[in-house]
C-alpha cells in the first residue's frame, strides 16, 4: 500500500511541475502588444494559462490528499 501511495504521489508531483512549465510557456507567448490590442490570441494565451494554472492546483490539492492518507494509514 506505501508503495501504491508513493508512486501515486510521485506521478502527481511531475503533472503539478508539468501543468507549472505549460502554464509559464503560455505566461511568456503573452506579449505586451496582445494584451493592449486584447485580441483573439491574447484571449487564448490567458486561457491556456488560467487552465494551466488550475490544474496545477488540482495535482497540488490531489498529492496533499495521498499524503495525508499515506500519513492515515501509517499511524
Amino acid at each position: 500500500m506505501n508503495t501504491f501511495l508513493t508512486i501515486v504521489i510521485i506521478f502527481l508531483s511531475i503533472m503539478v511541475v508539468v501543468s507549472l512549465v505549460r502554464g509559464v510557456i503560455a505566461f511568456l507567448q503573452t506579449t505586451k502588444v496582445d494584451l493592449e490590442k486584447g485580441g483573439a490570441n491574447s484571449q487564448e494565451l490567458q486561457m491556456r494559462q488560467n487552465k494551466a494554472m488550475f490544474a496545477r492546483i488540482k495535482y497540488q490539492a490531489a498529492a496533499v490528499a495521498v499524503v495525508v492518507i499515506l500519513l492515515l494509514v501509517n499511524s
